[in-house]
């Protein structure tokens, strides 16, 4: 998954690709370039060339007569995009600031219950804190993208490329352990022995290996990712190489979504299929817990397919659009901008959902996230305790030195 692309809410005209320090347009149709001051004018042909700008107040216009003779009156207006930002400037760190709380709050409770009461004993074990992990990472990029949103990126270059590739790192990251644990619920039931224990050199490799896909698909971020200033802010956006620009962003889109989305979900399907199948099987005895793991199973495909499909599927047209030019109309493009950052922020809820899904489900889990919250109470209650002052006592029998006195707690 990319980061949240906000390059489209600083664009003010269709089909025009930012890269670095030039705006390269590529269409069917001829296009002319126009400076606001109307001083030069230039011819482009499609997908040829590219123009440098210092601000972006140019505009283009669809070149349809092949004489050079034309008027400016024959030519539509630019694609102002104000309401698109707008848009993103009150969207964007409200779903954020929900995804935050929420699984912030789940994710660190899986964390906090492996680090003290769960052991590690299996391979779903390990595949779901490293989740967990992987989900904290990204949720913790999202206040900077709130901020981005609102008021413009001003944390500097560095912190831009950081950000932008922990947030990729770590979404990537999370759907290849959904992945991980599919295979690993699949080999549970059709390869299963009494002694399936966690090997250590085994979930080092299969961890150390899911990381690192994850943080190659992050690299491309840390090369392109800077600060662009434009009119009213500063924005943290990746700027592609002019000679590769159209190539290079269709690529990494279509990549994200072949490691991000498709391949973990084909092998979700193919394993929790052939799980089904074997419930299927399973003696009409154990009836109920069949049925329950059947529900459990459904909820996690279900909450994948609802949350993923829709932003990938967004990615891809804006990916084919880059190589074939499809969006054409103003409207058209604000539609795709707006459904971009909708269903970005729906699949930013399945890290929200993750704890639910693969952890708190479980009985054995259940308990010891009550016992956790049980401790916490009681930890908290412990040291209001100790820093109340101890009561005082006072004597009202000066006379004797028996028993029988009566005392006032102060």
């Amino acid at each position: 998954m990319g980061r949240p692309n906000l390059r489209s809410l600083h664009a003010n005209r269709l089909n025009l690709r930012s890269t670095s320090g030039t705006a390269s347009f590529y269409s069917k149709k001829h296009l002319i370039l126009i400076h606001s001051d109307w001083e030069k004018t230039k011819r482009y042909s499609a997908r040829s060339c590219s123009y440098r700008i210092t601000m972006v107040d140019y505009e283009y216009y669809d070149h349809d007569n092949g004489s050079d003779n034309f008027s400016y009156e024959d030519y539509h207006t630019v694609c102002v995009k104000e309401d698109v930002r707008s848009f993103a400037r009150v969207f964007l760190p409200v779903i954020y600031s929900l995804a935050l709380v929420v699984g912030l709050a789940g994710n660190a409770a899986v964390v906090a219950i492996y680090a003290y009461y769960k052991k590690l004993k299996t391979m779903t074990d390990v595949f779901i804190l490293n989740l967990a992990v992987a989900d904290l990472l990204l949720l913790f990029t999202l206040p900077f993208w709130a901020a981005n949103a609102v008021v413009g990126w001003e944390l500097g270059v560095a912190m831009c490329k950081v950000t932008s590739s922990l947030y990729v790192t770590n979404f990537s990251c999370g759907m290849l352990f959904l992945a991980c644990i599919s295979v690993d619920r699949y080999l549970a039931i059709f390869h299963s022995s009494p002694g399936r224990t966690l090997q250590r050199r085994t979930y080092l490799r299969v961890c150390l290996g899911v990381w690192a896909l994850a943080f190659i698909l992050g690299i491309p971020d840390v090369v392109l990712s800077t600060v662009r200033h434009m009119p009213s802010r500063k924005v943290c956006m990746p700027v592609y190489p002019p000679s590769m620009a159209q190539s290079t962003k269709a690529s990494l889109e279509i990549l994200e979504v072949l490691l991000s989305f498709l391949l973990p979900f084909l092998v979700m399907v193919l394993c929790y299929t052939r799980v089904v199948m074997a419930l299927l099987r399973t003696p009409e005895a154990r009836l109920g817990k069949k049925w329950r793991a059947f529900k459990v199973l459904l909820a996690v495909v279900g909450a994948f397919i609802i949350t993923q499909l829709p932003y990938n599927a967004v990615k891809f047209c804006r990916a084919m659009d880059v190589i074939y030019s499809l969006v054409v109309h103003c409207e058209t493009s604000k539609r795709l901008d707006r459904a971009m950052q909708v269903t970005e922020g729906l699949a930013l809820t399945h890290s929200c959902l993750n704890p639910v899904l693969y952890a708190f489900v479980g009985a054995s889990f259940s308990q010891h996230l009550l016992r956790f919250v049980k401790g916490f109470g009681e930890r908290r209650r412990r040291r209001q305790q100790e820093q109340e002052p101890a009561p005082v006592e006072i004597s009202l029998n000066s006379h004797s030195t028996s028993e029988d006195t009566s005392t006032f707690s102060i």
